[in-house]
């Protein structure tokens, strides 16, 4: 029997500090928590992106000695489709958040959450 997957419905980060994930995630990204989702008995918040969301939990991390790649494009990550990379880039620029630019000279932005989670603003045309 084969696997048929249809689409993906959520990726879950792992984060330290739920406040300061907030900031990151509603106040520099503009995303809108959903606040229908249920009490799974640990801090964190859910983000609808279109079909799909994101899950931020604050769990204790496997990874938190981890040295991390430079470029978050060689390390596992979200990736986000947007109109044009230049806002972001400002954006990350007057908050002071490091980012690099895609390797394969692409228009998409890597930058990291303040948890380290690994984050790609694509330019879809």
């Amino acid at each position: 029997m084969k696997i048929a997957i249809d689409r993906m419905l959520h990726a879950g980060l792992i984060i330290a500090d739920l406040q300061r994930a907030r900031d990151f995630y509603e106040g520099l990204l503009g995303l809108t928590p959903n606040p229908a989702r249920p009490d799974f008995g640990f801090a964190g918040v859910w983000y609808d992106i279109g079909a799909n969301q994101i899950h931020l939990m604050v769990v204790p991390d496997p990874y938190k000695d981890v040295t991390l790649p430079a470029h978050g494009g060689r390390d596992h990550h979200l990736a986000f489709a947007v109109r044009d990379v230049m806002p972001i880039k400002a954006a990350l620029d007057e908050a002071g958040i490091a980012y690099t630019m895609s390797m394969s000279g692409r228009a998409a932005v890597f930058c990291r959450d303040p948890d380290g989670n690994a984050l790609e603003f694509s330019q879809i045309a």
